[in-house]
C-alpha cells in the first residue's frame, strides 16, 4: 500500500487560479503563488489529501511551452515560494505532484535558441525531432521541426536522444531535491516514447520512495502505460465521458459497461489498475455545465468517489461553478477565484457539502480504495455495486430518476448498514438490505459493527440537509423529460439502444504490408474504428472522437494500444 492508493486529489491550474497575465514578460517575480496558501486548509477541509498542481515552470503563455524547467514561472513567484508552498502542504498531510511537460518545450528554451543561433553547428540540433535546415515555418526560422498538436510553438523533444533523457531525469531529481515533490503528472503521455517513460520510471524509483508517475492518456488500452515498467496511473478519460453522458442520457448501462471494461483491463483485481478519475479538468468543460439536470451533480460525484480508481476534484467545481469550453480559448475553464468569496461553503453550499462528505468517507472506508468491484443491480436509471475487502463490504446506490427508487440488494456479513450521507440505518434480512433512494441522489452504505442495531435516523443535521440529492429541496433543472416507463429495463438486461450505436462494417482498405507509421490519418482512423468494433458497439460519440483526432503520432500510439 502506497500513499497514492488512498489519495483523494485536488487539481489546481495555478496560472489561472492566481490570475496571472496570459503572456510572460520575463520580468521580476510576482509572488502570486502565495495566494494559494489559504487554499491548503480548504483542500484539507473538503477531504482531499493530495494536490496535482501545474504547470508551474517558466513558460511563454499557458504554461505548456516551457522555457526553464528549473525556475518557477516569474508570474507566480520565485523558487522559494514553491518550496514554501509544498512544505505547507506536507505539514497538512497533503502530497503534491507537479505537471511534467516533457514531450515538448517552448521556442524560448535554451536548446532551441541555440539551434536558431548556430543552426547546423548547434550541439542541440538532435535534441528535437526532425530538425530540417532545408525547411521553414510561420516563424521564418529558416528550418522546420516536429511539433505537438500542429503547433510550432510546441517543439517536440527527441526522447530517443540519451542527452535529452538524462536532462529530463535530472529535472526530476532537481524537483525532488529543491521542492520535495511527491510525483509528476506527465503531459501528453499518449505520445511519449515508451523507452523514455521507462527511463523516467527508473528515475522515479531512485529519487523518492513511492514517487508517483501519472500520465495524460486519452484513449487506448491503459495497460500499455500502467505497469511495473512505465507509469503508476493514467487519466481515466473513458470513465470521464461515461459519467456525464450516462446521466444526461439516463443510461447507467454506459457507465457500468465502461467500469466493467476497465476492471477487466486490470485483470479483474482491485490492485490491477488505479486510474486517475475525474469529471472535469483544465481542458474540458465543468461538470456543472455539462450536466443537463444539475441535480445529477450528486450521483455523478458519488460514483466518482466510490468506483475503482483515484478520485480528483478540479478547483472551483466543488462550489458548483460553471465553465464552457470556447473555440479559441480555455480561459473560462481556468478562472481566477477568490477563496474569500466561498467562505463557509462546506456549511452553505450543497455541492461543497457533498464533496466534503465524500472526501471524508473515501479516506475512512478503506474498501473504497482497496476493495473489489461487484455489480449488484443495473437499470437505465438505478445502479448499485459493492466494494469488498476481507474486512469490509461497502454498498453504493445511485438514482438518476426524478422520482425515488427502491433497491433490494445482497449484503455482506453485517447486522445492519448505515447511509454515510443520510444517516439512515437499515437491517440486513435474509442476507439482503432494502433501501429507498431519493430522486437524483446517491448513497454509500457502510456496514455497522456487530451488535449495532438500526435506529430511526431522526432529524437530519444542517450539514446533511445541504447535501444535494439527500432532500427534496435540491434544485432540479427545468424542463426535464417526462418519466418514460417504456424506456426502463428489467434488472440485468441491456436496453435495445443503450448508446445510439454505429456499426463499422467490412474490412479496412489498407495494404497488409503497410505499417501504422506509413498509414495516412484517414487509414489510422479507420483501423481504430475497426478495432473498437471488435471490442463492442461503437457509439456516435466514440466515432466522433476518433474523427476529431487528426494528429498522426497520437493516432499511431492509439492504434498500437489495442491488443
Amino acid at each position: 500500500m502506497a500513499w497514492y492508493d488512498e489519495a483523494v486529489f485536488y487539481h489546481i491550474y495555478p496560472l489561472g487560479l492566481c490570475g496571472a497575465p496570459k503572456q510572460n514578460s520575463y520580468g521580476a517575480p510576482e509572488h502570486r503563488l502565495r495566494k494559494l496558501v489559504p487554499w491548503i486548509s480548504h483542500i484539507k477541509e473538503i477531504g482531499c489529501n493530495a494536490l496535482y498542481i501545474g504547470p508551474l515552470f517558466e513558460s511563454v503563455g499557458h504554461g505548456y511551452e516551457t522555457t526553464d524547467y528549473k525556475k518557477l514561472d516569474c508570474r507566480l513567484g520565485a523558487n522559494e515560494d514553491l518550496k514554501d508552498f509544498v512544505k505547507k502542504c506536507h505539514e497538512k498531510g497533503i502530497r503534491v505532484i507537479f505537471d511534467g511537460v516533457f514531450n515538448h518545450t517552448g521556442r524560448d528554451f535554451f536548446a532551441f535558441q541555440d539551434i536558431k543561433k548556430n543552426r547546423e553547428n548547434s550541439k542541440y540540433r538532435d535534441w528535437y525531432c526532425n530538425v530540417n535546415f532545408g525547411g521553414n515555418n510561420e516563424y521564418n526560422d529558416g528550418f522546420s521541426y516536429d511539433n505537438w498538436g500542429g503547433y510550432n510553438l510546441l517543439v517536440k523533444l527527441n526522447q530517443k536522444n540519451p542527452e535529452v533523457v538524462e536532462y529530463i531525469c535530472d529535472v526530476i531529481r532537481f524537483w525532488v531535491s529543491e521542492f520535495d515533490v511527491d510525483g509528476i503528472r506527465l503531459d501528453a503521455a499518449d505520445v511519449l516514447d515508451f523507452d523514455f517513460m521507462r527511463a523516467l520510471r527508473a528515475a522515479a524509483n531512485e529519487v523518492k520512495p513511492e514517487f508517483w508517475l501519472m500520465g495524460e492518456v486519452i484513449h487506448g488500452d491503459y495497460n500499455r502505460w500502467v505497469n511495473e515498467g512505465t507509469l503508476h496511473s493514467v487519466t481515466n478519460y473513458h470513465l470521464h465521458k461515461a459519467l456525464y453522458s450516462g446521466h444526461n442520457d439516463h443510461n447507467y448501462f454506459e457507465i457500468a459497461h465502461t467500469v466493467r471494461r476497465l476492471y477487466d483491463m486490470g485483470g479483474n483485481r482491485p490492485e490491477g489498475l488505479k486510474l486517475y478519475n475525474f469529471v472535469d479538468n483544465h481542458d474540458v468543460e465543468r461538470i456543472y455545465t455539462k450536466l443537463q439536470n444539475k441535480a445529477h451533480f450528486a450521483p455523478v460525484h458519488v460514483l466518482l468517489y466510490t468506483l475503482p480508481g483515484v478520485p480528483s476534484v478540479y478547483y472551483g467545481s466543488e462550489f458548483g461553478i460553471e465553465g464552457k469550453k470556447e473555440r479559441w480559448s480555455d480561459d473560462s475553464l481556468r478562472p481566477a477565484l477568490n477563496l474569500e468569496d466561498f467562505a463557509g461553503a462546506v456549511q452553505k453550499n450543497s455541492c461543497t457539502a457533498l464533496i466534503a462528505a465524500l472526501g471524508k468517507a473515501r479516506q475512512r472506508l478503506k474498501a473504497l480504495s482497496y476493495g473489489d468491484y461487484r455489480e449488484l443491480m443495473l437499470t437505465n436509471r438505478q445502479y448499485a455495486f459493492s466494494r469488498n475487502t476481507e474486512d469490509q463490504s461497502v454498498i453504493v446506490t445511485v438514482n438518476n430518476d426524478d422520482r425515488e427508487a427502491e433497491f433490494t440488494l445482497p449484503a455482506g456479513n453485517a447486522a445492519a448498514y448505515a447511509g454515510v450521507l443520510s444517516g439512515v440505518k437499515t437491517a440486513v434480512k435474509d442476507g439482503k438490505i432494502s433501501v429507498t433512494l431519493r430522486e437524483n441522489s446517491g448513497e454509500i452504505w457502510e456496514p455497522l459493527e456487530e451488535g449495532q442495531m438500526p435506529e430511526p435516523a431522526g432529524e437530519s443535521s444542517e450539514e446533511e440537509k445541504m447535501i444535494p440529492g439527500q432532500n427534496r429541496e435540491v434544485e432540479t433543472a427545468q424542463g426535464q423529460e417526462e418519466d418514460r416507463a417504456e424506456g426502463e429495463t428489467v434488472e440485468g438486461t441491456e436496453p435495445d439502444s443503450a448508446a445510439e450505436c454505429c456499426s463499422v462494417s467490412g474490412p479496412v482498405s489498407v495494404p497488409a504490408d503497410k505499417s501504422y507509421e506509413e498509414m495516412t490519418v484517414e487509414e489510422l482512423q479507420a483501423v481504430i474504428l475497426e478495432k473498437m468494433a471488435e471490442n463492442g458497439p461503437v457509439t456516435a460519440e466514440m466515432r466522433r472522437t476518433v474523427e476529431e483526432n487528426i494528429w498522426h503520432n497520437s493516432l499511431v500510439n492509439w492504434v498500437k494500444s489495442f491488443r
